[in-house]
């Protein structure tokens, strides 16, 4: 039988997304980012507090903040503006 005539098989695969929350995601409001700072101080956690403050401060994502390295933010004995 040529190919031509056969049925096309069609396997159903869900969307990845199906009911999951998609989209930008709500602004962290002032009390939050209070209150992470808080918990992750009470760690003892310096380097992921100064990550974090580095994010809110600059605006940053989380996937550019990984690339940053110490020459990007400090130069000369100063932190860069």
């Amino acid at each position: 039988m040529p190919a031509s005539t056969l049925p096309a098989i069609r396997t159903y695969r869900p969307a990845w997304n199906k009911g999951r929350i998609v989209g930008p995601k709500r602004l962290l409001l002032p009390k939050h980012v209070s209150a992470i700072r808080v918990r992750i101080e009470l760690a003892d956690r310096a380097g992921d507090l100064a990550l974090f403050n580095l994010a809110i401060d600059s605006k940053l994502r989380g996937c550019d903040l990984i690339y940053l390295r110490i020459a990007d933010v400090f130069a000369a004995g100063q932190v860069k503006e």
